[in-house]
């Protein structure tokens, strides 16, 4: 079971743009389930997802960012991102169960090398919300406790009315 599990997210980590090695694609047959493996960050997509090699594209676990096309609020929730872990930054992937998501993103808690969670750190700054889909629950109440930590806080965009519309919401067309 596990071998098949290990085998699925190797095809769907595969990032046809930009090519595959043998040793990246080695290296994601080596990763999977509740395993954690490095990479360098390439490309910071949004305030949630990136690019890490030799993972490729990684949404990160348990929290919503909005996106860019809401305009400044996206724009400083992928900058606070960036602040967090800049290009060529070396992070600790964690995986849970489920591995890979329909859109064939990594799945993953990141790690920076002082042991600090970003998706937590994140939180704690104000530019997401929680966002969980089970089975994948294994840090939800570190993260819901920081995202109710910066709420009461009003720090980053809950100072500003940034999350008046979720970013779920603003996705279904809900807001505006």
């Amino acid at each position: 079971m596990k071998l098949l599990l290990l085998a699925a997210f190797a095809l769907a980590c595969v990032d046809e743009s930009q090519g595959s090695s043998t040793q990246q694609r080695q290296t994601r047959n080596q990763s999977g389930i509740n395993e954690r493996t490095t990479c360098t960050v390439t490309r910071i997509s949004d305030g949630d997802s990136i690019v890490c090699s030799p993972l490729g594209k990684v949404r990160l676990l348990q929290i919503d960012a909005p996106e860019l096309s809401d305009g400044s609020i996206g724009r400083a929730a992928r900058e606070k991102l960036q602040s967090l872990i800049p290009i060529g930054t070396r992070l600790t992937a964690e995986t849970d169960v489920r591995v890979t998501d329909k859109f064939g993103r990594v799945l993953a808690f990141l790690f920076l090398p002082g042991g600090e969670m970003v998706n937590q750190e994140m939180a704690k700054s104000g530019y997401v919300t929680t966002l969980v889909y089970p089975p994948n629950v294994k840090y939800v109440e570190r993260i819901r406790a920081a995202v109710l930590d910066a709420r009461k806080a009003k720090r980053g965009l809950w100072a500003t009315g940034g999350f008046d519309c979720a970013p779920r919401d603003y996705r279904a067309g809900r807001c505006r």
